[in-house]
């Protein structure tokens, strides 16, 4: 008789498996026909496939209860707790902010810190996230990172802080090079003078 033993799941594979499913299931409501760019907040989530959100969540929660879980699991939890929820008002920002935190601890990096301070900002307000941003800003990791300039213009515009808003909309544009990047940047430095 012959016996196959097959090797146990390993949780970072199913992570990551599960970070490019979740990400997959909303391809169609990330972009315009056009190419440009549609914020999560504002994608048609009619479009996002629920059978590969489905795959996604499974493997993520299989790969974090395993407790040999890395920061490809932890990512694939963010964007299951992201793309679980019914509307962009009803996202769990207390569960991501805790994530991004157990993430920090996983794989620190300016980034991952900067998309913590975005999610503080969510659960807490924009102040909040304001302030850790300008913070890893001023330590200057991040100096060149249009998308810490572009975060960092999108709080002070729901601040009402058009002049701050405006000065890192246009760092933000200095520093991006693709056409519907560049477009997206450029409608909301245009909107601040509505």
């Amino acid at each position: 008789m012959l016996v196959v033993l097959l090797p146990e799941p390993e949780p970072e594979a199913e992570g990551l498996l599960a970070l490019m499913l979740l990400h997959e299931s909303r391809r169609e409501a990330r972009n315009l026909p056009n190419g440009d760019l549609v914020l999560l907040d504002d994608q048609d989530r009619s479009l996002w496939r629920r059978e590969l959100i489905a795959e996604g969540c499974a493997l993520a929660e299989r790969a974090l209860s395993s407790r040999r879980f890395g920061a490809y699991a932890l990512q694939a939890a963010i964007a299951a707790v992201l793309a679980e929820a019914p509307s962009a008002a009803e996202t769990d920002w207390p569960q991501i902010v805790g994530l991004y935190d157990v993430l920090l601890r996983f794989a620190a990096s300016p980034v991952v810190a900067l998309n913590r301070a975005v999610a503080v900002a969510m659960r807490d307000g924009p102040e909040f996230g304001l302030t850790l941003i300008d913070a890893l800003l001023e330590q200057g990791e991040l100096a060149d990172y249009r998308w810490a300039h572009a975060a960092r213009a999108d709080l002070c515009r729901r601040l009402g802080r058009k002049e701050d808003a405006r000065s890192a909309y246009l760092r933000a544009l200095e520093l991006t090079r693709q056409l519907p990047e560049r477009r997206f940047l450029e409608r909301r430095l245009a909107e601040l003078d509505r």
